[in-house]
């Protein structure tokens, strides 16, 4: 019998919420990207970084894509997670940039069947950023039972 079993023994402490889940995609060539997704409670959105890979297990979080997704947004991503639909586009705007989240289901590559991008067009210049992350069977399945917690939060449920 362990110590966590014997009687009287105080359980550990629950570890505090992280908040936060991220799927990191470095190469070899410094061409990878990270998606990192935020609960923001408070705010009552979950917000959606993105960067590109600057150096070996380094990302540009100073360029970073970011983007805040409300109910409706997880249900779409959830879809594809959950083999609902093939793909979901989401798209925000301001006056100041437009930003495009893309996830799709693929079915030829047993490695990484959903492939992630996120985008973004500054209005006054035009110009284009964008990260694209592979998601394995793995990293889809964690983060289908996230964005199904965060749904629940957000609702207030």
């Amino acid at each position: 019998m362990n110590a966590r079993n014997e009687p009287g023994t105080p359980s550990p402490e629950p570890l505090p919420p992280r908040n936060e889940f991220a799927i990191y995609k470095p190469t070899r060539n410094n061409t990878g990207g990270v998606l990192r997704l935020n609960l923001a409670r408070e705010k009552g959105a979950l917000f959606v970084d993105a960067a590109l890979q600057k150096g070996e297990k380094a990302f540009d979080w100073q360029q970073k894509i970011t983007m805040k997704w409300g109910l409706t947004d997880l249900g779409e991503v959830l879809a594809v997670l959950e083999r609902r639909q093939e793909e979901a586009k989401l798209f925000h705007q301001t006056e100041k940039q437009s930003t495009t989240f893309h996830i799709r289901h693929q079915v030829q590559d047993e490695r990484n069947n959903y492939f992630a991008q996120i985008t973004k067009q500054i209005t006054a210049t035009k110009e284009v950023s964008r990260v694209a992350v592979p998601i394995s069977q793995g990293e889809a399945a964690v983060l289908a039972t996230l964005l199904r917690a965060a749904a629940v939060t957000l609702a207030g449920w």
